[in-house]
C-alpha cells in the first residue's frame, strides 16, 4: 500500500499521478490528514484491505502537489555514520552504538522543493527513513517492522560548517535549516518489498551518481534501530527516523564537494520513488 500526502490530504495511492481521498472514501472516518492517520494505523489498514474502492473516483495529482508522507511528526529521530564505509570516508571508527541526533521537524518538506541554501558547505545524505505506525517500547528486534507504518526516501542536507563549530558537534541545528529534510514522495508498506532490509538508495548532483548503495550495509538495521531507540523513548505513531547515509558525501571527497546554486539533487530509494531539490542562493 502507498499514502501520499497531496494539497493537505491523505490519499491511497492507485497510479503513478492518481489516487483516491481517504477523507471521502471512508465518509470522513479517517482523514483527511495524513498525520493522523499513524495514530490510528491498525485500524486504518484493516479499512483499506476490506474498503469497496472506486477506481472512477480516483483524482489526479501532478509531482508539485505531493506534500510530506509524514508533516508532523512529534519526534525525528537521525542516525549518523550507519554505514561502514560512511565511517570510513567521515575518519571514524565503526559505531558500536548508533549516533542518534535529531532534525527539528520544521525541516521536513515534501519530494520536490527549492531550498535556499545558507551560508557555509551544504552537503548531501541519502537515506531510507521510517514512520512509526504504533507506539513502541522496548521493541523485541524479531518483530520491529509490526511497529512500522512504512518507508520513504529522504535527504539529511547538513550545514557542515556549523555542524563542526565549537567543541562538540551540532548536528542537529546543522540539519534543520528550512527544507533540510525532504522526504517523500509516498509512504509505502513493508509488505510491498521482497526484502523490506535491503532496498537500493542512492543520489546524484546534476545529472552525476554520488552516492549508491543498498541498506543491508546498514551497521544497524531498522529492526535494531527501533528495539536500540525504544529501550531509551517511547516511539509514538508518527514519528520518523532518518536511517544514516552511505559513503558518497561532498564532504568527504578530496577536494570536498558542496552544493551550488543552481545545482540539482536527486534521491531515490528503490521501489519507493525520488526526490528532487534544486538549489538557490539566499
Amino acid at each position: 500500500m502507498r499514502i501520499g500526502n497531496i494539497g493537505g490530504r491523505a490519499l491511497l495511492i492507485t497510479g503513478e499521478d492518481t489516487g483516491i481521498d481517504i477523507a471521502t472514501a471512508s465518509e470522513g472516518v479517517f482523514g483527511p490528514s495524513v498525520q493522523t492517520l499513524y495514530d490510528r494505523w491498525a485500524e486504518f489498514r484493516a479499512w483499506a484491505a476490506r474498503a469497496p474502492l472506486d477506481d472512477a473516483e480516483a483524482r489526479h495529482f501532478t509531482v508539485e502537489e505531493i506534500d510530506a508522507p509524514a508533516p508532523a511528526p512529534r519526534q525525528v529521530f537521525a542516525i549518523g555514520l550507519n554505514y561502514a564505509e560512511h565511517a570510513g570516508e567521515s575518519g571514524v571508527a565503526v559505531p558500536e552504538e548508533p549516533a542518534v541526533f535529531t532534525k527539528f521537524p520544521t525541516s521536513l518538506t515534501g519530494p520536490v522543493t527549492q531550498v535556499t541554501l545558507p551560508e557555509g558547505n551544504v552537503d548531501w545524505e541519502v537515506e531510507l527513513v521510517v514512520v512509526i505506525g504504533r507506539e513502541a517500547r522496548n521493541v523485541p528486534r524479531e518483530n520491529a517492522w509490526e511497529y512500522v507504518a512504512g518507508v520513504t526516501v529522504g535527504q539529511d542536507l547538513s550545514e557542515r560548517r556549523l555542524q563542526h563549530v565549537g567543541p562538540l558537534p551540532q548536528f542537529s541545528l546543522a540539519k534543520s535549516y528550512p527544507g533540510f529534510g525532504p522526504i517523500g514522495p509516498f509512504l509505502v508498506t513493508a509488505d510491498e518489498f521482497d526484502d523490506p532490509d535491503d532496498l537500493v538508495l542512492g543520489c546524484s548532483v546534476n545529472g552525476e551518481t554520488v552516492q549508491s548503495s543498498r541498506t543491508r550495509h546498514m551497521i544497524f538495521s531498522v529492526p535494531e534501530l527501533l528495539a536500540r531507540l525504544s529501550a531509551v523513548a517511547p516511539l509514538l505513531p508518527g514519528d520518523v527516523v532518518f536511517s544514516g547515509t552511505p559513503s558518497g558525501v561532498g564532504g568527504a571527497r578530496r577536494p570536498p564537494r558542496f552544493l551550488a546554486p543552481g545545482d540539482t539533487l536527486v534521491s531515490y530509494v528503490q521501489d519507493i520513488g525520488r526526490l528532487t531539490q534544486t538549489f538557490v542562493s539566499a
